[in-house]
């Protein structure tokens, strides 16, 4: 497929140990791949192996898919993003911000849960500035103000102008699912991480494209500029209906648990793929405790949507299907070496990289 871009999704968020896979990282990059992505919940967290990363690779995107903006302030993320920037060489940090779920915001980072997307368009107008260094850094905006002036303040809060001449133009992308955020993302984001995208993505998220793209900065380039990318799960194999079992019971985790019975993105996710009655169901066994009864309620049909399972003549098969419309790139996921290998040659990224 022409001009896709790939990415090499890392899950290192997920494991008690952390383990960066630097050979498969570097073999990316060998293959063509843009971007590699990091993750945070609430263990590792997304940024400290991109600084990593970035040391032991030379071309290939260091991006975050995402890191939690209650995590840090918008300052905060705007120096880590540019101080690995420039420790990687410059022009290759990506940041995609998420606003993850209530029971994370509330319980792990101690923030108040609020209006997501009044923080969302607070956090990505504070990092522009930081960013752009066009003045001292000041906004007063529905979630955050600088300086501070609200309750505890003492009154001495100064506007500043980053002392770092950072990269300008660091990429900030979201990640979003629902109506409004996700205008939000095609009007002040440069790129898109989709939720719930589905095969149908392109239509079932046309109109709130729409209408943010009526808003975009025109800072941001025009719409035809704007990247999105979703999730491609790999695996070389000769048992279909295996792999898809393997990934039942954490899918089902996620949909069902990851979230309350009125917030739970993972839930909403599934039904804007298609799958809403199903998507209910899973959530209602997992909370009743059912958790065996949820894994065997999960579709086979959910799990293949979005991965790519079989032989390597299947997957070549399945390939051009299985990336949905409107997408400019797909993060590939997977544990084997030589399913890397095969999406960069269904793609034809290594090709792009020779002379």
């Amino acid at each position: 497929m022409a001009d896709l871009k790939l990415g090499y999704g890392l899950e290192l968020y997920r494991g008690a140990n952390l383990e960066v896979p630097v050979a498969q990282v570097q073999r990316c990059e060998e293959l063509g791949y843009d971007v590699v992505w990091t993750a945070e919940a609430y263990g590792s967290d997304a940024m400290t192996p991109l600084a990593y990363l970035a040391a032991v690779t030379k071309r290939i995107k260091l991006g975050t898919a995402v890191v939690q903006v209650a995590a840090r302030t918008p300052a905060a993320t705007a120096m880590q993003a540019m101080t690995i920037d420039a420790m990687a060489g410059g022009n290759r940090v990506i940041i995609g911000l998420g606003v993850s779920g209530p029971q994370i915001v509330e319980g792990w980072y101690g923030r108040p849960w609020g209006s997501p997307n009044g923080m969302l368009r607070d956090y990505v107008a504070i990092m522009r500035q930081v960013f752009r260094r066009e003045a001292p850094v000041a906004h007063d905006g529905s979630q955050i103000q600088l300086p501070y002036t609200g309750p505890g303040s003492i009154g001495q809060g100064k506007a500043l102008k980053p002392i770092m001449h950072g990269n300008p133009d660091i990429p900030i992308w979201l990640a979003s699912g629902g109506p409004m955020n996700t205008a939000l993302c095609a009007e002040i984001a440069d790129g898109w991480l989709p939720m719930g995208y589905g095969p149908d993505g392109a239509e079932v998220f046309a109109e709130p494209l729409a209408k943010g793209f009526e808003r975009r900065d025109p800072r941001l380039g025009p719409a035809e500029s704007f990247e999105i990318f979703t999730n491609l799960t790999v695996e070389i194999t000769d048992d279909v209906a295996a792999a898809i079992a393997r990934r039942k019971p954490l899918r089902a985790m996620y949909v069902g648990g990851m979230g309350s019975e009125s917030h739970n993105y993972h839930r909403d996710a599934m039904a804007r793929a298609g799958f809403p009655e199903e998507a209910h169901k899973i959530q209602e066994l997992v909370l009743a405790g059912r958790r065996d009864e949820a894994v065997a309620a999960m579709p086979d049909a959910y799990i293949e949507q979005g991965s790519l399972f079989g032989d390597k003549q299947r997957i070549a098969t399945l390939f051009d299907t299985a990336v949905p419309a409107g997408t400019t790139g797909v993060t590939i996921r997977t544990e084997q070496p030589e399913a890397l290998e095969l999406m960069a040659e269904l793609a034809g990224t290594q090709d792009q990289t020779k002379p």
